[in-house]
């Protein structure tokens, strides 16, 4: 069996579900998905919500991130500075991660009761935290005759750990996605029939790259305000931006069963929003800049935002 990799997630597998996503049986009425949609979520790993947040929400963060990284959205010149710390997640590197965390804005978009409805569909529950993660904005590659065209596909977690991680991810669209600007990537049938791929493999096989030999890349299309969730187990990418002069944006959000006897987890859910500070897991690198402490203040929390923080209890 291969040795498990560090901890390095992104999509925040948790350890307090014990049935798989794909397999709950609905208690709760559907608020925002559909029964297609449901069926969609279930059977090929992800879904996607279109319009999750106002315009006027995706306008304001989208500024916001062209200062944050100190680019000029009218100068292309300015697009390609050197990413300010590398990611022990080696793929991550030059993808336009932004080390941006606790904003007002980020949690405006967080505390939408669209957003917060779609994860109470997802895991059949309202008791959830959201997760404490970062956006995106990725400019055309400037080399075109270089690299990996296709991008790259992995899984957020370790598949070959028994049983199988739990967990989901969110990706907020700040702009249009696909054709030549990219986007997410994924190979849903290799969800829909994970079990019986495995048994194909062999037993020292990569649990985080999947050989991907038979196997069809689906390139996902979003528009801004669109929220896409897919679970950890959907082996998924980022396809490169090969456009001329459009950036891709986006925040990712996410949330997962709440964990209010989690002290020590609670505590530090609350200084990072208080501190305006960084999650210490290997795939976040920080702002070496600390551009959040310097420029912004303890974001406000609704009454929703403080249950989704772990502020106050459900």
């Amino acid at each position: 069996m291969p040795q498990r990799p560090p901890d390095r997630r992104h999509s925040h597998p948790t350890a307090t579900a014990t049935t798989q996503l794909r397999d709950i049986r609905k208690t709760l009425p559907l608020r925002v998905l559909s029964q297609a949609d449901w069926e969609h979520w279930t059977c090929r790993g992800y879904v996607i919500v279109r319009q999750a947040v106002p315009a006027a929400n995706v306008e304001r963060l989208v500024d916001l991130l062209w200062r944050f990284d100190d680019k000029d959205p009218d100068d292309p010149s300015t697009w390609y500075a050197p990413q300010r710390r590398a990611h022990k997640m080696r793929e991550l590197d030059n993808t336009g991660m932004l080390e941006l965390y606790n904003h007002q804005f980020l949690w405006d978009n967080r505390m939408e009761r669209r957003i917060h409805d779609t994860f109470v569909d997802i895991w059949d529950r309202e008791d959830l935290w959201v997760t404490i993660d970062r956006a995106n904005l990725n400019p055309p590659v400037r080399d075109r005759g270089n690299g990996n065209r296709d991008g790259f596909i992995h899984w957020d977690v370790d598949t070959s750990l028994r049983p199988l991680p739990i967990g989901v991810q969110g990706v907020l669209s700040l702009g249009t996605q696909g054709g030549d600007t990219g986007g997410f990537q994924c190979v849903p049938s290799l969800f829909e029939h994970f079990a019986d791929w495995v048994r194909t493999q062999p037993a020292d096989r990569d649990p985080m790259h999947p050989d991907m030999t038979g196997l069809n890349v689906v390139n996902i299309d979003m528009d801004a305000g669109d929220l896409l969730v897919f679970n950890s187990l959907l082996a998924h990418g980022v396809r490169p931006n090969h456009s001329e002069r459009r950036v891709r944006m986006a925040q990712y959000i996410s949330m997962h069963p709440a964990q209010w006897d989690n002290e020590a987890e609670r505590r530090e859910r609350i200084r990072l929003w208080r501190e305006r500070d960084h999650p210490r897991r290997d795939a976040f690198p920080g702002d070496p800049r600390e551009w959040e402490r310097h420029n912004a203040t303890t974001a406000r929390l609704t009454p929703l935002g403080e249950k989704l923080l772990g502020l106050t209890p459900w």
